[in-house]
Parts: structure tokens; sequence; C-alpha cells
């Protein structure tokens, strides 16, 4: 995990599965007494390997989504650094799957698997041999459907992403076309894409805009970079109408603004935005449009330090997490009235770079990601609230 990333637009679970680059808010109105610190208690952790991850640094099993049931989708390395999808039911069966086409060198193979729907259905992503990017749609019964969306480019790094799916089959992501401009996309459940431009998105390299989020209406929450390479918060609509929006606090530079990173079914969004100090916030916006801002007591301030707003529930539920003053990560849990607990999976590293990243929390306040330990090697780990 660091603390900046390569582009969004170019996701790999290689790239994802090392921390976010970010966006930021202003700390004043925020509520500091809510706020605990809590590795255990409160929560049960299971933890868990995919027979075959390695166990170098950076390799490792990691999870990138969790459903209603307690199912759990990601991928893991092997000891040729090459990725493999995984799915792990809720009793602890675990089943590996490649997409054919895959690339079996360094840092290719099957991943990326953003998104697990009640029924099962995981949506990821393959990278074949020269680097290029195509999205799979895998049915419980094992059935492999890939796709490209027209238009996305065939060099490395180019190609078609996804990042979430519905319980209808919706799926949403961005493609990063031949000069490295990211397009945004749903995809019905029938295969039919729309293509997703903010007006005002940026059209040079690692510019653009990305679909991050999609509810069981067909709402969509993702942001753009404009021409400054800032970014700006989006919602749109089932009917196709866009809202663009701005968080109070964010910086106007590149590498700043407001990111928006999932939206839950009454149509809340939980993300975050970098400051004119690089400085990391997480926010909250209501249906309404209202926003509110908040930071964890102890994240750092540091440039990409802070706050990372990064999944929300139907409850309003927000888990992500914060980066200290000394580069370590650490997973918090936020409730619908603002309290905030802080916690870390057992055995997590306390290094830079090191520790708890939580990627999903579904209807039950359970929440699945990795960490990474002392030695670099990535963990996969659900955490569940106690009854």
């Amino acid at each position: 995990m660091t603390t900046k990333r390569p582009s969004v637009f170019q996701l790999s679970s290689e790239v994802r599965r090392k921390g976010a680059f970010a966006l930021c808010l202003a700390l004043c109105m925020l509520g500091l007494g809510l706020f605990a610190t809590a590795q255990g208690p409160g929560a049960n952790f299971i933890t868990f390997e995919v027979p075959g991850a390695a166990s170098g640094a950076y390799q490792g099993t990691l999870i990138e989504s969790i459903n209603a049931a307690g199912d759990v989708a990601g991928n893991y390395w092997d000891e040729n650094n090459m990725s493999h999808g995984f799915v792990r039911t809720r009793d602890g069966r675990i089943t590996s799957f490649e997409a054919p086409g895959s690339g079996t060198g360094s840092g290719q193979g099957t991943g990326g698997c953003w998104g697990i729907n009640a029924a099962g259905v995981i949506v990821g992503n393959y990278s074949d041999a020269n680097f290029v990017y195509y999205t799979i749609l895998r049915t419980p019964d094992g059935r492999i459907t890939e796709f490209s969306v027209p238009g996305a480019g065939t060099s490395a790094y180019q190609g078609t992403f996804p990042n979430a799916i519905n319980d209808a089959g919706n799926i949403v992501g961005n493609y990063v076309d031949s000069n490295y401009v990211a397009h945004g996309y749903v995809r019905a459940a029938n295969g039919a894409i729309s293509r997703i431009d903010v007006p005002g998105a940026g059209t040079s390299a690692d510019q653009g805009t990305s679909a991050l989020s999609i509810n069981h209406a067909g709402v969509i929450a993702g942001f753009y970079f404009d021409a400054s390479s800032v970014a700006h918060g989006y919602v749109r609509a089932a009917n196709g109408w866009i809202t663009p929006f701005e968080v109070p606090g964010a910086g106007t530079g590149a590498g700043q603004g407001a990111e928006a990173w999932s939206i839950n079914a009454a149509g809340t969004i939980a993300g975050y935005y970098v400051d004119d100090l690089y400085v990391v916030h997480g926010f909250v916006r209501a249906v309404d449009g209202a926003v509110t801002p908040f930071s964890v007591r102890d994240a750092g301030t540091g440039t990409y330090q802070g706050t990372y707003g990064y999944a929300i529930n139907n409850s309003g539920i927000v888990t992500g997490w914060y980066i200290d003053a000394g580069g370590t990560y650490f997973g918090f849990v936020r409730t619908a009235n603002g309290a905030i607990t802080s916690f870390d999976a057992p055995d997590s590293g306390l290094g830079n770079g090191q520790g708890t990243t939580p990627y999903g929390i579904n209807a039950a306040g359970a929440i699945g990601g990795q960490y990474s330990d002392s030695n670099d090697l990535y963990h996969a780990f659900i955490r569940t609230p106690e009854p």
C-alpha cells in the first residue's frame, strides 16, 4: 500500500491493492468526541489465504468486494506475481478462477473483482499478454463472459475496467482509450452499453470520467478529472441526467478535489477529497446535496495522509481507511450519526505502507478487505460486528 497511486483510470488489482490516491476537506466541524479505537472488542475477525497464494512481499490474498450474504471476491498473487481471481462463500468454501485469455507473466492474470452482487455474480477483469485489460462477468456456476467497451484502447494499460455491479446485473466502470483518456460506462444486464462523459471532463491523458458505484435504482456515483487534473464528483440518474457536485474545502490544484466512490439505496454517497495542502478527508453527501466532511482523529496531515471514505451501506455506515503520520494504514467504521471506530486486523504491520485496508461493507455491517503484515505480505480479512 502506498499513499499515492497511478491514475484511477488505469486500475488493475495490483494498482488498487496498494491503496488509493485521494481528495480532501476541512476538518473544522468534526465532532472529535465520537471516536473509539477497537482492534478486536466489538467485532469478530476472520482471516484467510487462498491456497496457492505466494508468501513474499506484496504478494498474498486480497478481498475486493462483499455481498449481502457475506460472500467475498478478490484476487491472489502467486510466486510468479501472476494474479488469479477467487470467490469465498460465507461458509468458507474458496473457488479460484481464471479468465480465458489472461496473460501469464508477472503483473498479468485475472483479478480486479470489484463487485459481487446478491446472486453471487462477480464482475472483474484480466490483463492479457500485452497488458491490455478486459472486463469479465462470472456467474455462480463458473461461466465467464468477457466484454470490452467500443472505443477502448488496445495498448498496454488501456482497455475496459469494472468498478461495481448491482443486484439487477448492471455494471459500471471506465475504459481507457488510445490516448489514455478515461470514459465512464454503464452496461445493462442485457449487454447494452452506454458511455458516460461528464461535461467539463478533461481530454488529456489521465483525465476524463470514471463511474465508480451503482445502486439498485440505477443511480451512479463517480468523478471526473477536468483539464487541470482537478477531481469533481457527480451523480448520474437512471435516466442519464448528470449532476456534478463540489465538496466545500476541496482543493482546486492538480491532484486535488473530490472523488465519489460509493452510493447506497437512498442515494447517499461516500467518498473523499484532497484539500489545498494535499491532506485527505472523508465526506458523506446526502441525496439533497448536503455534504458532511469527516476525519478520523488519529489521521495524519502530511501529503496524501488522512481519511479515505470508501464504501457505504444502506444504513449509512461508511468504511474506509486512514493513514497516520507514520504512513501506517488503519480501518475505520463511521455510523450514520457520525460516531467513528478505528480498527486494525490481527497481525497487521505497523510500518510505513503497512496496515489494514477495508474495501467493502454489506447491509449487516460485515467488512471485507486486506491487511499487510510486518513483512509486507497481504492477507484477506472479514470483520463482522458482534451481535
